[in-house]
């Protein structure tokens, strides 16, 4: 499975993104469906995961203003953020996680100016 994510860009702080992330084919194999995010010199973090079943979880620096959802019969998901900060600027990844492994995208940067 191939992921592309898109929706990236510039945007000032308080603004809204919306990143997609679609998978060439079906991804009924795909239990969780998440968002990473790296930024210079920093590790890639965990930002937000949508597990088959529809619980959810968010970094703590994220919650109240992201949310990931999917479609419900595609094979996109996405990740909603709202009220962007400027420490939310980074490379977002789009990651599925299958019993046969982990599936990445290539990323998208979001960058929040002041």
């Amino acid at each position: 499975v191939q992921l592309v994510e898109s929706g990236g860009g510039l945007v000032q702080a308080g603004g809204s993104l919306r990143l997609s992330c679609a998978a060439s084919r079906s991804i009924y194999s795909i239990n969780v469906m998440g968002w990473y995010r790296q930024s210079p010199g920093k590790q890639r973090e965990l930002v937000a995961q949508l597990h088959v079943g529809g619980h959810t979880n968010y970094a703590d620096s994220v919650k109240g203003r992201f949310s990931i959802s999917r479609e419900r019969s595609g094979n996109t998901w996405y990740l909603q953020m709202n009220s962007l900060k400027l420490e939310d600027t980074a490379v977002y990844y789009c990651n599925g996680k299958s019993a046969w492994g982990d599936y990445w995208g290539q990323g998208t940067q979001v960058t929040v100016s002041s």
